[in-house]
């Protein structure tokens, strides 16, 4: 993951806890042992992943795989396009929920990757208002333990993970950063954001 995004620990959380805690409730009939095993599971096949010996470009495309089966990423891609996809059509919208989530398996695939020789464990879960949190550790080799921390809910009618926290950096807050940056750059246009995340991923 780029360093640029390594050192916004407290104001990301902030910002992403508040937006998540804003959010309809959906996870009632979701349970913490659910919310528990999706990540349990999601976990193994990071930890399979990142040990499995395999070039970086095939790691990406198996993260690409593991976020399309655990992650919302249609909240995801909303949430990082932000106001911005109110003035979007459905087929910029779709081009840019494609394009997103190739972007992002390669850039925290980045930076699992990172985590090669070490393995992430489950410690813990809790309700936190309306979705579930679940706490796990990364253990690397030379490396102080950290906290890999995951928030789930079923708001799409599946159990997903739709943030995470690596080291405190918040998942939607970073990105729905990043991507107005990028928006930015672009002068609006979100087409050519759609073809700047083409090139990044």
């Amino acid at each position: 993951m780029p360093s640029n995004l390594s050192r916004r620990a407290f104001s990301a959380l902030g910002l992403g806890l508040a937006a998540a805690s804003l959010m309809p409730g959906g996870a009632q009939a979701l349970n913490v042992d659910e919310a528990r095993a999706l990540i349990d599971k999601l976990i193994g096949e990071i930890n399979s992943v990142i040990n499995s010996g395999q070039s970086e470009s095939a790691m990406f495309k198996s993260f690409e795989g593991i976020f399309a089966r655990y992650a919302d990423e249609g909240y995801i891609a909303a949430s990082a396009l932000g106001p911005a996809g109110k003035k979007a059509s459905a087929a910029q919208k779709q081009a840019f929920a494609s394009a997103f989530k190739r972007y992002i398996a390669v850039k925290y695939g980045k930076r699992f990757r990172e985590f090669i020789g070490g393995k992430i464990e489950v410690r813990d879960a809790r309700p936190l208002k309306n979705f579930f949190e679940v706490v796990s550790t990364a253990k690397l080799q030379g490396q102080s333990p950290f906290e890999v921390r995951w928030h789930v809910f079923d708001k799409s009618g599946k159990v997903r993970f739709f943030n995470l926290i690596i080291e405190g950096v918040n998942m939607l807050a970073s990105e729905r950063t990043e991507i107005g940056a990028m928006l930015d750059k672009q002068g609006g246009n979100i087409d050519k954001l759609i073809a700047a995340l083409k090139a990044a991923g």
